[in-house]
């Protein structure tokens, strides 16, 4: 039934042309028209830019996360070898004719994407310079386009990792290297979200972050349908638990572009009314009837479909497969779902109620970081000033959801889990929300005391109570394990753990010197300007700093898999070599006579008072540095310390209690021989042998 899943582009065509008609989209220009070639085929090629897109990264999610492969055959007398990380041999034999259909339907998929992407390149020149396609000097425009104006730069960017994807694509062989194609299938989204509506005016970042976590989540919700659609026929008796699979990633997929669309609408609209009085507006009311509808079949598949094809499955009888319970839902819902890729290309070819051009703000402070002058700082504005990102805050949401489901799984199985690491958890995703998207967030723009607060805070503070949390151990003990061979959650999290990459970042003296060495190159590099003006640099800051905190923090303190940790008394030196090193680095900052990221800092103009002394401010981030540096030190000195004693206390009872079984065992020994040597005595005796004619001792040497 793979033509549900090609009967979806059709629909998305027509949807889309009613929707540009609705909006008025395609209309002439009134000066520098580039042509109805041009007006219509710039939207036709998103569109199929955007399938392209869903069908690429849905096949190659499937093929990491949902569809087992079929074994390779292995030569006679071979036994294969368990590796660290790995599970065993599966114990239940998979159909796996599924998986190569998907690795293929997404290669072709990827091969269209680059050439569409590429196509939508040259429409999106045309459509700029408004003279069509062709022309004198057509190709020094295009050149100029594509290397000195900033769409030209991110559509060149987009063509180049989708270009990139195809060539991964065509070569995926197995789970991982699917999974690192539908990685970089994502990453070849963000240059496309740079390009949406807000991008060059103000909530630059939400409008960014929101339009590609829509775009994301929709191209998995819906590619991974229609691939499902276009394996299901050789799925076999892989189908129940696919469905299963696919529907729990289809949760999360639509939760992700609902969060995302929704913030994207926020800043496009006046009010709620425009769904009514716009024609943008009433475009997006449409899309939204249509999400929901989608969703309402979803919860029909995880609470009906999946049953029935489960009990279908077991079924035996003639004509009682589980295909057709899939097909009552599946096949309407990829339809319906082309009709949504359709009005959403629709919507970003149309003018918003809202302008998105610059505000009327010519401050300084504005025209360099895309916000208006926050209040003065405060103790009460830094707790009161919240500014949302939404990849930071979809990441705490899902964390503390994901990590209390695996808590109430492990109690409702009658298995115990410390409330305390769970309080730890839950804190430390709080405070990563509130570093992320609050007072430190919205001053880390504009002061470079506040961006220190934000750094120490993320790096040296969050870490701590997360790896308290023990997220691993818990994941590993919650998650179920998969007998079929494919990779679930549990199984790519103990690949990760116990990979090369994982290891050599995980080890201690590593690990020390990416978390204070990083420091420096990321302060006095062009980096830092890097992260202060562009959105994706912020981001990448945000993410590493994080992570080496993290690594650095479960080395000393940490109880979960991975990492080989060092002696007590070694980790207490790195600590100290570690904290020695940020007082070095604060006293460094304070002592500067020059300001660092001096472009950015010096000419902010923030009108507080009589202004503020930038250099002033740095010393004021290197005594934060200084300062906050020493408390989690000394955080971490009293947990290293306290499992030191820990340890040493549980070394002392086991070996007493070693003793006392090697006690044990001599006086059962020598009661043995004691009652030997009883039986010995009366067998003599009653043998008529007194015990002086019994066996003479062996003579020695």
């Amino acid at each position: 039934m793979w033509w549900y899943a090609l009967g979806a582009l059709p629909l998305a065509l027509v949807a889309l042309a009613g929707g540009l008609l609705l909006t008025g989209a395609a209309a002439p220009l009134p000066l520098f028209d580039p042509g109805p070639l041009v007006r219509w085929g710039l939207p036709v090629v998103t569109v199929l830019t955007h399938a392209a897109a869903a069908v690429t990264l849905g096949a190659f999610a499937l093929c990491a996360v949902v569809l087992p492969r079929q074994a390779p055959a292995r030569q006679p007398g071979h036994r294969p070898q368990a590796r660290a990380g790995r599970e065993r041999t599966p114990r239940v034999a998979a159909d796996g004719r599924a998986w190569a259909l998907a690795a293929g339907t997404g290669a072709i998929a990827a091969v269209v994407w680059a050439l569409a992407q590429l196509a939508h390149l040259v429409l999106t020149h045309a459509s700029v310079i408004g003279t069509g396609l062709g022309g004198p000097g057509y190709g020094a425009q295009l050149a100029q386009f594509v290397t000195e104006i900033e769409l030209g730069r991110y559509l060149a960017w987009s063509t180049v990792l989708t270009a990139l994807v195809a060539v991964l694509a065509v070569a995926v062989a197995g789970y991982t290297s699917a999974a690192w194609t539908a990685v970089l299938a994502l990453v070849a989204l963000f240059p496309l979200a740079l390009t949406g509506h807000a991008a060059g005016a103000a909530s630059h970042e939400l409008a960014v972050s929101s339009w590609w976590l829509h775009l994301g989540g929709v191209a998995l919700w819906a590619g991974g349908l229609a691939v499902m659609c276009v394996v299901a026929g050789r799925t076999g008796k892989d189908l129940p638990a696919s469905v299963e699979r696919y529907s729990a990633l289809a949760v999360w997929a639509f939760a992700i572009a609902v969060f995302g669309g929704v913030a994207s609408a926020w800043i496009r609209l006046n009010s709620p009314a425009d769904l009514v009085t716009h024609p943008y507006g009433q475009l997006l009311l449409i899309k939204i009837v249509l999400t929901a509808a989608l969703g309402v079949a979803g919860w029909a598949h995880r609470s009906v479909t999946i049953p029935h094809i489960r009990a279908a499955a077991a079924d035996r009888r003639p004509g009682a497969g589980p295909g057709r319970a899939f097909w009552r839902l599946a096949g309407v819902e990829v339809l319906v779902m082309g009709a949504v890729v359709g009005v959403g290309v629709a919507l970003g070819s149309s003018a918003p109620p809202v302008p998105q051009v610059p505000l009327p703000d010519a401050s300084p402070t504005f025209l360099i970081t895309g916000y208006a002058v926050p209040p003065f700082p405060t103790g009460l504005t830094y707790l009161t000033q919240w500014r949302l990102d939404p990849l930071t805050a979809l990441a705490v949401a899902a964390g503390l959801l994901v990590y209390l489901s695996w808590v109430v799984r492990l109690r409702r199985r009658g298995d115990a889990w410390s409330a305390a690491r769970t309080a730890a958890w839950v804190a430390g995703m709080l405070l990563f929300l509130w570093v992320t998207n609050g007072g430190p967030a919205v001053y880390g723009k504009v002061l470079f005391s506040g961006h220190m607060l934000q750094h120490m805070l993320l790096a040296m503070v969050v870490p701590i109570f997360l790896v308290l949390g023990a997220p691993v151990t818990l994941a590993v003990r919650a998650l179920p394990h998969r007998a079929d061979g494919s990779r679930g959650p549990r199984e790519w999290l103990l690949a990760l753990v116990h990979s090369r990459l994982a290891e050599f970042l995980s080890n201690p003296i590593v690990a020390a010197v990416n978390f204070a060495g990083s420091l420096v190159v990321f302060y006095f590099s062009s980096l830092f300007l890097g992260a202060l003006n562009t959105h994706i640099g912020h981001v990448l800051m945000v993410l590493h700093f994080t992570l080496a905190g993290y690594l650095f923090a479960n080395v000393l303190i940490g109880i979960d898999p991975g990492p080989r940790r060092p002696s007590y008394p070694l980790r207490l030196l790195l600590l100290f070599a570690t904290m020695a090193f940020h007082a070095f680095f604060g006293l460094s900052l304070i002592s500067l006579t020059s300001l660092l990221a001096g472009d950015y800092f010096g000419w902010l103009g923030l009108p507080w008072g009589t202004g503020v002394d930038a250099l002033a401010d740095q010393e004021k981030g290197g005594a934060i540095t200084w300062g906050i540096g020493e408390l989690p030190t000394l955080a971490l000195a009293v947990f290293v310390a306290f499992s030191w004693s820990r340890d040493e206390d549980r070394a002392a009872r086991r070996a007493d209690r070693q003793a006392d079984r090697d006690d044990d065992a001599e006086l059962r020994a020598y009661n043995e021989m004691l009652a030997a040597r009883a039986a010995q005595s009366a067998g003599e005796q009653a043998a008529g042998l007194s015990p002086s004619e019994g066996p003479r001792e062996p003579r020695q040497g």
